[in-house]
């Protein structure tokens, strides 16, 4: 399995439409994802707004990506909780409804020790049988999952099979896979650190950006994959400012912004997600005209190779 965890993998955004999810448009995003490239889906993650998506509407979301998926990528459901027999009863509903593995974030605001990390970890691996990312972003949740632990999750959890890493501290990637045996497959978390992390010996990206333009993220991949260094080199180069604009405020409010800006959705956010500050709207839609996005007069122009995607009207 850890061989087809790999590459460009995006962190979906939920579309919602009157507040609502928007089933249709969560379908097409799917079809406009693997026509580009994307090597794996990751729905109800932070992008996915999973903090605000009642449980049956994840739920909901994970079976029509996986349905609209169709066994032709990897489908890696985001099912991570502060509330292990949450997180357990959420993997246990992805594994029915056919993904291929599970992401799951540490505990957030409860600030469990490290022994309270391994012990959470291990009760879903124990509970539910399927392949596990672990998520660590101490920015979002107030603690660090060390190397030590992962170590320690690695020898004795043979389903824990790669770490989603956005820690931002390339030293301590290394070190994972040091004191890991470079049994867990390192993937990065950063839109801005993918091509450092793949030159340190990680397998790819769950991306943010590839949500605007997915066959620019994997061709970038592909390209280190390749050998083709130069050619990577330049399109991190070409990433970087726009992945800087969608961070301007807290992710996904840029990056819906956005994707309503090109016509892929409706932008619609939950409080207390909010729209953007005029300021940063304007730098984004800067960074956006930059690309080649959008042109002066704020015409738009859908991203992708092979795109089916409509552009949604309003």
């Amino acid at each position: 399995m850890t061989q087809r965890l790999r590459g460009s993998m995006v962190a979906l955004v939920t579309p919602f439409r009157g507040g609502r999810l928007d089933e249709p448009a969560l379908k097409r995003l799917v079809e406009f994802q693997i026509e580009n490239g994307t090597q794996a889906i990751v729905p109800c993650g932070t992008t996915g707004e999973s903090a605000t998506l009642s449980h049956e509407e994840h739920d909901r979301v994970i079976e029509l990506v996986i349905q609209a998926v169709r066994g032709r990528i990897p489908v890696i459901a985001g099912t991570g909780s502060n509330n292990t027999q949450e997180a357990i009863r959420l993997t246990r509903h992805a594994k029915q409804a056919g993904a291929d593995a599970a992401l799951l974030i540490s505990p957030y605001y409860n600030k469990p020790t490290q022994r309270g990390l391994y012990l959470h970890f291990k009760a879903v691996a124990e509970a539910v049988e399927i392949p596990l990312v672990l998520y660590n972003i101490a920015s979002r949740t107030g603690v660090n999952i060390e190397p030590d632990t992962l170590a320690r999750l690695a020898a004795d959890v043979p389903s824990i099979v790669a770490v989603k890493e956005s820690s931002g501290n390339l030293e301590q990637m290394s070190r994972i896979l040091q004191v890991t045996g470079h049994r867990l497959a390192l993937i990065s978390g950063d839109d801005g650190l993918t091509l450092p992390v793949l030159a340190i010996g990680g397998v790819g990206v769950i991306s943010v950006v590839a949500n605007l333009v997915p066959a620019d993220v994997a061709g970038m991949v592909r390209a280190f994959e390749q050998g083709k260094l130069q050619d990577a080199q330049a399109r991190h180069e070409r990433l970087l400012p726009l992945v800087k604009a969608l961070f301007v405020e807290t992710n996904p409010i840029p990056v819906k912004t956005a994707m309503g800006l090109l016509g892929l959705i409706e932008p619609s956010l939950r409080l207390p997600l909010c729209e953007m500050e005029s300021g940063n709207l304007d730098k984004l839609t800067a960074a956006l005209r930059a690309y080649g996005l959008l042109n002066a007069a704020g015409s738009r122009r859908v991203p992708g190779r092979r795109s089916k995607v409509k552009a949604h009207a309003g």
